[in-house]
């Protein structure tokens, strides 16, 4: 019990913070251009060639699910990750900045609590942004084309392709989804975590981590790295994708989401390390 209300008080911090809601205003004035680009440009002629193609009726098949399905594939890694970084960069050296850990540890509790308390508290900020933006941009679709239809699935990269024909089978299946991207994003929340626990600003946390993530997505995309794709973090995250076919391959989400939730361990445990190693008397 003690537990949950010290990590209410951390989420209370961590959301008094004016930077924790710049992502939430983010995606909802990209959500908006895009609905407006949609209502007054002939936004639905790549979708309408692309479902057409495939033998399947445009006017059901692009729908509130669809559309939702695309702001997120497309835009929660790259532009979700921006967010995230800055978060979960700044919930420790923003605190050792200001001098607040200083008082903090001051009281009786071990550093490994403390950081513990601030981990919880980013990644349920991460993993709750993920259903924000799902919500607002399932909202944002409705308004566009109107709630009916089915959902259409096609990733060429991870090689999906899956058609739910009824409403409720896909916004179910969007919904499994979305938990799975949050679970994937944790792990950009706790490399900059990590690096929030040196002894370095809270903006170089964010560089640092944004500059490993861009990286990897960059050599991931060169040919000859092909071989070695299931190496990279940012493929091991796009993963979730697999939630979206419709016989799941749980062996293959399984071995993705264990990768993840290693890395995870291992860079919260570095930065432990390197937190209890620091002398913040002087």
């Amino acid at each position: 019990m003690m537990f949950l209300r010290q990590l209410r008080g951390e989420l209370r911090k961590l959301f008094a913070r004016p930077r924790t809601y710049m992502g939430y205003g983010a995606f909802v004035v990209m959500e908006l251009i895009i609905l407006i680009v949609y209502k007054t440009t002939n936004g639905g002629y790549y979708m309408r060639r692309l479902i057409e193609r495939n033998g399947y009726e445009f006017d059901y098949f692009f729908s509130s699910l669809t559309l939702t399905f695309m702001v997120m594939i497309f835009s929660m890694v790259l532009l979700g990750s921006i967010f995230f970084a800055l978060v979960a960069g700044d919930v420790v050296a923003k605190e050792n900045e200001d001098g607040n850990l200083r008082l903090v540890l001051a009281r009786p509790i071990s550093r490994l609590r403390l950081l513990l308390l601030k981990y919880t508290s980013i990644a349920i900020y991460t993993f709750t942004f993920v259903f924000f933006v799902g919500i607002t941009g399932y909202g944002m679709a409705v308004m566009a084309v109107g709630w009916e239809g089915g959902l259409f699935v096609a990733e060429p990269k991870m090689k999906v392709f899956a058609v739910y024909d009824t409403w409720s089978s896909g916004i179910g299946r969007l919904a499994l989804s979305a938990a799975g991207i949050g679970v994937s994003m944790i792990t950009i929340s706790s490399l900059a975590f990590m690096f929030s626990c040196f002894r370095i600003k809270p903006a170089a946390a964010t560089i640092l981590t944004l500059a490993i993530l861009f990286v990897d997505m960059i050599l991931q995309n060169f040919p000859f790295f092909r071989p070695y794709e299931e190496w990279f973090i940012t493929w091991r995250m796009s993963c979730w994708v697999y939630l979206m076919e419709f016989d799941i391959s749980w062996p293959k989400i399984t071995e993705a989401y264990a990768f993840l939730g290693g890395l995870n361990f291992t860079f919260f445990v570095i930065g432990a390390i390197a937190f209890q190693t620091r002398d913040f008397k002087t």
